[in-house]
């Protein structure tokens, strides 16, 4: 019939509807009629996108990078920790203000390593850079890089022994430190007059002399704050200023650390009766202030001669310190020794002798003058002896007769005895000091 649906022959597998072919339907279980169908999903755009080719490209390259930083890495830290090329043991001086490239290539230089571009890199990384301190520095033989690092940034530097003598003036410390190869820098002024703590310090090469004194400074006044406290209640001393200026005339009258406490006994004594303390240090002081060296003898004229300084004309304690007391010194006038002693004079040994009254003191006064003239003969023999023959005629030597010091020869410039008067001075009578003792002073005698 003309209107009736013919199957294609053969079976096909669509049928036309309304001139539309559609694809046959495969027959479903009931399940699967009622379940949707899954579409297969879009292919990707985003895939194929240049940026995200891009990106990928660069992890990739990222990753390689590190890869390769890290093995690099690895190789120098080897290289960091393994020997050096030092054949033996070595000292180098690292200047204060080198960078680091200096440092790496002045370590070059000496053999200490080969590889500076590696050591600026290591320290770089470890963040080592700004505790590398100036200094001069030992490095054992085959050390590190890594060895040669950490000494640096430790600062285990060599240190050097700077010895300041007790008793040295202010101008005279100054003068040392000026000398010294180990030290840098100027100095900008001297330090007032007993402020600075004689002792040895040490140093690295490289400080500056400025460092030093400052050093010193300090550790003065830890000192003497220290002995301040542990002072003898009784002690005519009212200020620090005092206290120092008379540790530094115990300092300068004698060098034997156990006679110390006796000597300031002795001044501690005449300052308690205000007698006058005629110490000779205190005479070359005001004559040559912080130079502290006469380079002769002092003269009879120079003993009266009136000074802010000369305690044989002042009363009491001179203005100020004559010198830097050490601490021994300041030790004993914190605690002198518990005696009546007012005098004391050389005894040929380095040491002296004490007494309590005018008259015992004229009798070791007696035994040091004849000690100093036994000296001189001695003296003038030898140098006879040593006379060529042909000068044997020669006049023989005259001895003069030896003057006697006030209590205690110091160590500012003058031997024990070795004041004397001018050639044509005579004797002077005897003197009442206000004390009532008496002062004998003259060609042959000046004591208390």
């Amino acid at each position: 019939m003309s209107g009736d649906h013919q199957s294609p022959k053969g079976g096909g597998n669509s049928v036309r509807a309304g001139g539309e072919a559609r694809p046959a339907m495969h027959p479903r279980s009931p399940r699967q009629a009622i379940m949707p169908e899954r579409m297969p999903p879009p292919p990707s755009r985003r895939a194929r996108h240049p940026l995200v080719v891009a990106g990928n490209a660069i992890i990739t390259a990222v990753f390689l990078l590190l890869l390769a930083a890290g093995g690099g890495l690895y190789v120098g830290m080897r290289k960091f920790d393994a020997p050096g090329p030092l054949d033996r043991e070595r000292s180098v001086v690292i200047s204060r203000g080198q960078s680091i490239r200096e440092i790496a290539d002045l370590l070059r230089r000496e053999g200490v390593i080969d590889q500076p571009l590696l050591f600026v890199g290591a320290t770089l990384v470890m963040r080592a850079t700004n505790d590398l301190k100036a200094g001069e520095y030992v490095f054992e033989r085959q050390a590190s890089m890594r060895d040669v690092m950490e000494t640096i940034a430790e600062g285990k530097s060599i240190l050097h022994q700077v010895t300041i003598a007790e008793g040295l003036t202010s101008e005279q410390i100054v003068q040392r430190l000026l000398e010294s190869t180990v030290l840098t820098g100027e100095i900008r002024e001297i330090p007032r007059e007993g402020t600075l703590l004689p002792e040895t310090y040490k140093v690295s090469r490289g400080t500056t002399r400025e460092q030093l004194i400052a050093r010193m400074a300090a550790a003065h006044r830890r000192l003497l704050q220290e002995a301040w406290e542990r002072r003898t209640p009784d002690l005519p001393l009212k200020t620090l200023e005092e206290f120092v200026t008379l540790a530094s005339i115990v300092e300068k009258e004698t060098a034997k650390a156990d006679e110390r406490p006796r000597v300031a006994a002795v001044f501690v004594n005449r300052l308690n009766r205000r007698m006058k303390l005629q110490s000779d240090p205190t005479i070359i002081y005001g004559l040559v202030g912080g130079k502290a060296t006469l380079g002769r003898p002092i003269q009879r004229e120079e003993v009266e001669r009136p000074t802010p300084y000369n305690t044989y004309v002042v009363e009491g304690l001179p203005p100020g310190p004559i010198a830097n007391p050490g601490r021994a010194s300041l030790e004993a006038v914190a605690n002198p020794s518990r005696t009546r002693e007012l005098y004391f004079v050389a005894d040929g040994s380095g040491g002296h002798v004490f007494a309590d009254s005018y008259d015992q003191h004229m009798k070791n006064v007696a035994r040091w003058r004849e000690y100093q003239r036994e000296q001189a003969a001695a003296a003038a023999a030898a140098k006879q002896e040593a006379t060529p023959p042909a000068q044997t005629g020669a006049q023989p030597v005259a001895i003069p007769e030896p003057a006697v010091s006030s209590p205690g020869a110091g160590t500012g410039g003058s031997a024990p005895g070795a004041t004397s008067p001018a050639p044509a001075a005579k004797a002077a009578k005897p003197k009442k000091s206000q004390s009532g003792e008496s002062s004998k002073q003259g060609n042959v005698e000046r004591t208390f």
